[in-house]
């Protein structure tokens, strides 16, 4: 096994790494690096010692504090006792693993000293089980099975990675560090909450409550992150417990599917219905998806304006879960609900005393989202003396607390939201310009409802599926009628007002098929034109409806809420234009 490492370790006794490492020092091929690891330091006057007592020489050989041994990497790990097995269940880079089991922990005394004859008998099993090892194949074997065992999980497209109960990372695929762009060397031995920036589990940690692990048997879900070469990876993380032989976790194994290019695909081909629990396939909310992959790496602030339901908090979180701070806090805060008198407390905290009824010291916001991020809801009604101290917050992240003199600082990215248009806020005098500029670094734009009415269909299913799990029942669907007076309509308060619609018509139907009308009154105008209507909608044509179809492989359903039509109206057309058999 040349140019290999062997290590021999004892966590009861130094004298056994001594004699183990010693014996194999001698048999091992030139070339092999051969370690021994105990639990005290050996001194010269012992190991002259047990080197009398064992026949053998072994003063030049070194044992290493346990301490001392867990940042390195091994080809092939004895354990000389097992509750070194117990203690030690991980070694960096998976090494091959030889137990063998030597009953003592009774043997040796307060000083971690071995009575001479125990010595001398065990020293004996030490030989013959090294002369054994180095003389019948079994090093060889090890070395074999090791390197097969690395080949196989290198060769694998999906990238493999291990870490104990203390997230300490000690496997490393090949395939692991092209998807991360960080070597084994980068990863080895340290918590992956260190080497991935806010974890790549985010909420679904397993292992942030310490060591005691609930039990699961396998764990899927997406995750994204930057590698290491400033690129953005989208990928499905499977995790699965590393047990021992009595059942017991030690760690997670945990394997990387990069799907970033097929979600790409499937979002230039808007086969994407939602993200991050925002629902719809319209080129315009494929932008905005887009937008939030793009810029939630960065730290900059971000400003969000859309009309009142349109779901710009959706969005705010949304960013805050792609981007590295995932794991911090994020804390929304409505600016228009916050009294004048009280805002600035809320935002930046008090001191004792600072005005009547402050009893205690108060956190603010800023200070509560401590290396996350703040969402500012309706910034736009913020007055002017609260956008000048917000203002140096943007500028400096430093502010100070109400009626404190001590300036504070705080790592938070800000998002800042409006219905208003800022701009001509700006133009009325009533907004700073100052404070536009800041938070308008990023800005995103949320299309109204009535812009993009063939996510209608898709909302309404979704709504429905939210209001069966809640109720746990069955929910009537919407009549063709019924949602075509709602594709009709113009819905100034955008989903939100979708929504509502839809648990009205719910209450209204009594779980039958809902039609319009169980619709709000304000659909009224609408029901009378969509009872008129026959055949197929207007929007409806040969070409659309079969590239629809394709889109959706074969399924009808799927390609009716692409063309923003009800199942009914879809077949019709397709029976009477024949489209699947021409």
């Amino acid at each position: 096994m040349p140019g290999k490492k062997i290590l021999f370790i004892s966590t009861v006794n130094s004298d056994l790494s001594l004699m183990a490492a010693g014996f194999a020092s001698v048999l091992a091929p030139s070339g092999t690096d051969i370690v021994g690891a105990g639990p005290v330091f050996i001194s010269s006057s012992r190991k002259a010692t047990v080197s009398g007592l064992c026949g053998a020489d072994f003063n030049s050989v070194d044992i290493l504090p346990i301490a001392d041994i867990t940042d390195k990497t091994f080809d092939l790990v004895i354990t000389i006792c097992r509750s070194t097995w117990d203690v030690f269940p991980y070694f960096k880079g998976l090494p091959a693993v030889i137990h063998w089991d030597l009953e003592l922990e009774e043997m040796s005394d307060s000083k971690n000293i071995l009575d001479q004859n125990i010595l001398i008998q065990v020293s004996a099993i030490l030989k013959d089980r090294v002369t054994s090892l180095f003389t019948h194949g079994y090093i060889n074997a090890f070395s074999e099975a090791k390197t097969n065992t690395d080949n196989i999980l290198n060769s694998l497209s999906e990238g493999i990675f291990a870490h104990d109960l203390n997230r300490r990372i000690f496997y490393f695929s090949t395939k692991a560090s092209e998807l991360t762009g960080l070597s084994a060397d980068d990863v080895m031995g340290k918590d992956c909450h260190d080497i991935f920036q806010g974890g790549l589990c985010s909420e679904n940690c397993s292992f942030c409550g310490g060591t005691e692990i609930e039990p699961f048997d396998e764990k899927t879900y997406p995750i994204s992150f930057s590698n290491g070469h400033g690129k953005r990876k989208e990928c499905d993380l499977s995790v699965v417990p590393l047990k021992d032989d009595t059942g017991r976790i030690y760690g997670v194994a945990a394997s990387l599917k990069d799907n970033s290019e097929l979600n790409l695909l499937k979002l230039r081909n808007r086969e994407i219905n939602s993200f991050r629990g925002i629902i719809g396939n319209d080129p315009q909310m494929i932008d905005v998806f887009q937008q939030i992959k793009d810029v939630a790496d960065y730290p900059f602030p971000v400003h969000i304006f859309g009309e009142t339901g349109t779901g710009k908090e959706l969005v705010a979180a949304a960013i805050h879960n792609e981007s590295p701070r995932r794991n911090k806090p994020f804390v929304p805060v409505n600016c228009g609900a916050l009294p004048e008198s009280l805002i600035e407390s809320e935002l930046f905290g008090h001191v004792k005393g600072a005005f009547s009824g402050a009893v205690k010291d108060k956190k603010g916001r800023f200070e509560l989202a401590e290396g996350g991020t703040i969402f500012l809801d309706e910034i736009g009604e913020l007055s002017k003396d609260m956008q000048v101290k917000l203002l140096r917050f943007l500028q400096e992240s430093t502010f100070e607390k109400v009626g404190g003199e001590k300036t504070m600082t705080a790592n938070v990215r800000v998002i800042s939201a409006t219905n208003r248009n800022l701009k001509k806020e700006v133009q009325n005098n009533t907004f700073r310009e100052d404070v536009y500029y800041r938070l308008n670094v990023i800005p995103v734009v949320l299309p109204p409802l009535r812009n993009k009415k063939n996510d209608i269909p898709l909302l309404v299913t979704h709504f429905l599926s939210k209001i069966a799990q809640i109720h746990q029942g069955i929910v009537p669907d919407f009549s063709e009628e019924a949602l075509s007076a709602m594709m009709q309509y113009s819905f100034p308060g955008n989903v939100r007002e979708l929504e509502n619609a839809v648990q009205y018509a719910i209450v209204r139907s009594r779980g039958k098929t809902i039609m319009p009308e169980h619709l709000p009154m304000e659909f009224s105008g609408l029901i009378a034109e969509s009872n008129i209507k026959r055949g197929p909608s207007k929007k409806l044509n040969h070409d659309a409806v079969r590239d629809a179809i394709v889109k959706a492989g074969g399924n009808k359903s799927k390609a009716a809420r692409i063309l923003g039509v009800g199942r009914a109206t879809l077949y019709r057309f397709i029976d009477e234009h024949d489209i699947l058999d021409s």
